[in-house]
């Protein structure tokens, strides 16, 4: 990775730092690594965190630390083993070719689509993960010394609440929460653009905006010029050729503030779901509960790997950051406000075309008691399938109830709901968001070979701590959703674009793959030798599952659920056959 210019290393006197990914600026890769070194190089020093997609070693004088960015891009674990680390990479499986599988971490990485990145454990005892926002000290013999999270500071210029008025709470004229958004989104998107970057440009609000900010001349740093690629999958065929308009429009535009834009649309026609599903599910460093969706990003990523891409900018994130926090009724329960509460789910429901019961069962009973209410919807809902009312956190019936409880999984689903809804779920949102909207195990292990890392300007510290301050009455307009980035974007997204308010899901591509590869994935739970999967799975149980889905029964939870089942039985099966990767050359290792 350091030839492909993804690491930088950079010395003083304070002591040597290793920077894989970026702190501060893209553009300013160096900079922001001798920044790093010289405020956690001092003697007594606790700074926060900079913004950036980055994970880092700081070898001082007197100590080393390890630290990762908030949003947690790019990983970093330890070797430990009483109380001293032996050995540090961005590589788990680097670090633990030789442990034993830690079977609480399986527990944990099955009970919801999130899996695995927000939580210490890694699939090797021994091996511990960093956590995002976490700096972890050693001492220089690698003596574990302690762990602390620090918070990125939310802005460089936090703005006090805007209020419905239009006005700021401190009572100053306003320019409006539009605007607040708009400039965060503007940073977030200039701190992001390389000397050639990439952006994902699908034809929906979110990806259009990102591009458009891309292209934008303030969009670059002083002095730099650097070319912009706009990527995107084509389909001729099927329900998501209707989306071939909207890119056409997203595309013209773009190109109209960048003419000298590159224009890169692949033809996806022929991927589908799970293809190649052995490789894109058993090579990555952990399972990827998403690695049935790789043969599409796959495809596009290449692409722009072929034109020297350095960061591919993406409009993941928005769904759930830039659009009205639903969960703000659970607030209002929780307050007493139940009139309030009563007025704002009638239009919650009407604008989604839902119940009212169903959206206070969605957010505020089940987040006050998720466990509970999965059971409820299970028995239900089951009547005979496997698939059917299975949510987010329950034990999915192909679980074994002897390894559930003897590793742990009811704890580590209390641990999981906990972290999805926490004590304040309206805020909790953000949190999660951050691990369900952009999961990138996938990129990340294929950022060696294409020379780039994805990032996500919407999951930027500073457009989630703008969305934070928000109150509820600003961004949610019934029938309108994303008002407030609509808004904010109004001067710069093309007509057909803005006032777009669906957009065609992957359904398609999806049903596609199960039917052409569920008897391969059938015979490759059956066919699975690693004593792991016959001990945590009812095998014929899983493979009833992935019938079912070729069928349409069940739903996106339970389909999730037994996605990243079938993505463990693979992985396990080729990690199984591997020799112990210790030692081998790896993105960035150091041992004792």
């Amino acid at each position: 990775m350091a030839r492909r210019g993804l690491v930088t290393t950079v010395s003083s006197r304070a002591g040597t730092a290793a920077v894989v990914g970026w702190a501060g600026s893209f553009r300013d890769r160096v900079a922001g690594a001798r920044r790093l070194l010289e405020d956690f190089g001092r003697p007594g020093a606790a700074p926060r965190l900079p913004t950036g997609d980055y994970a880092a070693v700081l070898v001082c004088r007197d100590r080393v630390l390890l630290m990762r960015d908030e949003q947690a891009r790019i990983p970093l674990f330890y070797r430990e083993s009483g109380g001293r680390v032996s050995g540090v990479s961005t590589s788990a499986g680097h670090l633990g070719g030789l442990e034993e599988p830690e079977r609480r971490y399986f527990c944990r990485y099955l009970t919801g689509n999130m899996a695995q990145p927000h939580a210490r454990l890694t699939p090797f005892a021994r091996v511990h993960r960093v956590l995002g926002g976490e700096v972890v000290e050693l001492s220089v013999t690698g003596r574990l010394r302690g762990r602390e999270q620090r918070r990125v500071p939310p802005a460089d210029d936090p703005s006090p609440p805007t209020t419905t008025d239009g006005h700021r709470s401190d009572g100053c004229p306003s320019h409006g929460a539009a605007k607040d958004l708009r400039r965060a989104l503007e940073n977030a998107v200039g701190r992001r653009t390389g000397e050639v970057t990439a952006c994902h440009v699908s034809g929906g609000t979110d990806s259009t905006s990102v591009a458009l900010l891309a292209a934008r001349p303030s969009a670059a740093a002083p002095g730099h010029s650097g070319d912009l690629v706009l990527l995107a999958g084509r389909f001729r065929r099927g329900e998501l050729s209707g989306e071939q308009p909207y890119l056409d429009e997203a595309m013209e535009e773009i190109r109209r503030h960048a003419p000298r834009a590159r224009p890169v649309v692949v033809d996806v026609d022929d991927v589908a779901d799970f293809d190649d599903f052995q490789h894109h599910a058993g090579d990555p460093d952990e399972p990827c509960a998403h690695a049935f969706r790789a043969p599409f990003w796959s495809r596009l990523h290449a692409a722009a790997a072929d034109l020297g891409c350095d960061t591919l900018l993406t409009g993941c994130g928005a769904d759930p950051i830039v659009d009205a926090n639903p969960f703000h009724l659970h607030g209002l329960a929780r307050a007493g406000r139940l009139r309030q509460l009563t007025r704002q789910a009638r239009a919650w429901a009407a604008s989604g075309e839902r119940g009212v019961r169903d959206v206070v069962s969605a957010y505020v009973v089940q987040p006050a008691l998720p466990l509970a209410a999965e059971r409820i919807t299970a028995l239900v809902r089951r009547r005979g399938t496997v698939l059917g009312g299975l949510g987010n956190f329950a034990r999915p019936p192909w679980l074994r109830p002897g390894f559930a409880r003897a590793h742990g999984y009811r704890e580590a689903g209390i641990e999981e709901s906990g972290f999805v809804f926490g004590r304040d779920p309206e805020q909790s949102l953000y949190d999660a968001a951050n691990y369900l909207a952009a999961p990138d195990p996938l990129s990340w292990h294929q950022a060696p070979r294409y020379g780039f890392f994805l990032s996500h300007p919407f999951l930027d510290p500073e457009v989630v701590a703008t969305m934070r301050r928000l109150p509820a009455e600003a961004t949610f307009r019934p029938g309108r959703p994303k008002a407030v980035l609509r808004e904010a974007m109004a001067d710069l997204l093309p007509p057909g674009v803005r006032d777009r308010s669906v957009k065609i899901p992957f359904n398609e591509v999806y049903a596609r793959g199960l039917r052409t590869h569920g008897e391969e994935l059938i015979d490759l739970c059956r066919s699975a030798r690693h004593p792991l999967v016959a001990e945590m799975f009812d095998v014929e149980t899983l493979c009833r599952a992935v019938r079912e889905a070729q069928f349409g029964i069940g739903d996106a939870y339970s389909w999730d659920r037994m996605n990243s089942s079938l993505a463990l039985v693979v992985w396990l099966e080729r990690w199984g056959r591997r020799p112990c990767a210790r030692g081998t050359a790896g993105p960035l290792t150091a041992g004792p």
